[in-house]
């Protein structure tokens, strides 16, 4: 990764030409997958892209949006939400003010700091102001286990073909009731997507990991809408297990390396039990696992 980090000027360069970032620093790897790090890296010169986009044209991603707001709805109350690789926030702002029955609680998650930066602005801008916005790993999430009662994800899981079982254990993991994933349909897609996605380092084996991991599978199917016909997006929801112990702490951030308790004291997320604190960055908690600084000491100054 500090390698990597040093070569940021070279690949603005590269961003301002509108090359591929991802497959650029996959290729300086020698690497067949894509890495945390490369989609993080691609990710945060991204930022505000998204927002820009919907702006010039926001009729298919309200369309999905829409369509989303059935999937959620259909599935009873909730009492909690997260959306892992929340990007901008552009479809969570439109999913929320969507939504009939909100629920009280809502967390939101993306590897990039200045993509989360830009969902604030963008959640403001649609009058949301109850979500709690933070950096994370969708491999390694700052979130205790069965604390969230529904979890999706919209083309999050994407680029990390060859890591779908890691994902699906991980989302598994936080989730109390749902997992609802809108990922590339590779199972539904013709043979030009296929070889896009594949060309593109994408998932490829989603549901049938699920099934293998055992998963009650209630729905897969191809969504009614896509924003890219060359990646068509498939619908799965995953019901969890009703007599899962619940967790029944109304804080579910916890440290992403030791899984103990995150309260916020001052500037930072401190975990009194894993010794390790998370800094705030203009009001964004940082919470990757690179991000952790070890402070044994830190209730002694507060």
């Amino acid at each position: 990764m500090e390698e990597k980090l040093k070569q940021l000027k070279d690949v603005k360069k590269l961003y301002n030409q509108q090359g591929n970032i991802i497959q650029h620093l996959r290729q300086n790897d020698g690497a067949d997958a894509n890495s945390t790090s490369d989609i993080l890296i691609s990710y945060d010169f991204q930022a505000g892209c998204y927002i820009q986009s919907y702006n010039m044209n926001p009729k298919p991603r309200n369309e999905f949006a829409d369509k989303l707001a059935e999937v959620i709805s259909g599935l009873g109350c909730l009492d909690s939400m997260l959306e892992a690789g929340v990007g901008e926030a552009v479809m969570l702002g439109n999913l929320l003010i969507r939504m009939e029955s909100r629920p009280q609680a809502v967390y939101a998650f993306d590897l990039s700091w200045s993509r989360i930066k830009y969902g604030q602005q963008f959640l403001k801008s649609r009058d949301v102001h109850h979500v709690k916005l933070f950096t994370a790993d969708m491999f390694q999430m700052p979130i205790k286990d069965n604390s969230v009662d529904l979890v999706y994800t919209v083309h999050a899981v994407e680029p990390n073909g060859g890591r779908e079982r890691e994902a699906l254990i991980e989302l598994y993991r936080i989730a109390k009731k749902y997992v609802v994933l809108l990922e590339p349909a590779f199972e539904f897609a013709d043979e030009k997507a296929r070889q896009r996605m594949l060309s593109h380092g994408y998932i490829t084996n989603l549901y049938n990991t699920a099934i293998e991991l055992g998963y009650n599978v209630i729905e897969h199917r191809l969504f009614e809408r896509s924003l890219n016909p060359l990646n068509p997006t498939g619908l799965m929801i995953i019901e969890k297990n009703p007599e899962i112990v619940e967790q029944n702490d109304a804080n579910p951030l916890c440290c992403p390396i030791t899984k103990t308790s995150l309260n916020l004291q001052g500037t930072a997320y401190y975990s009194s039990e894993g010794m390790l604190a998370y800094p705030v960055l203009e009001q964004v908690p940082c919470l990757l696992p690179q991000n952790a600084i070890v402070a044994t000491h830190f209730n002694d100054f507060q």
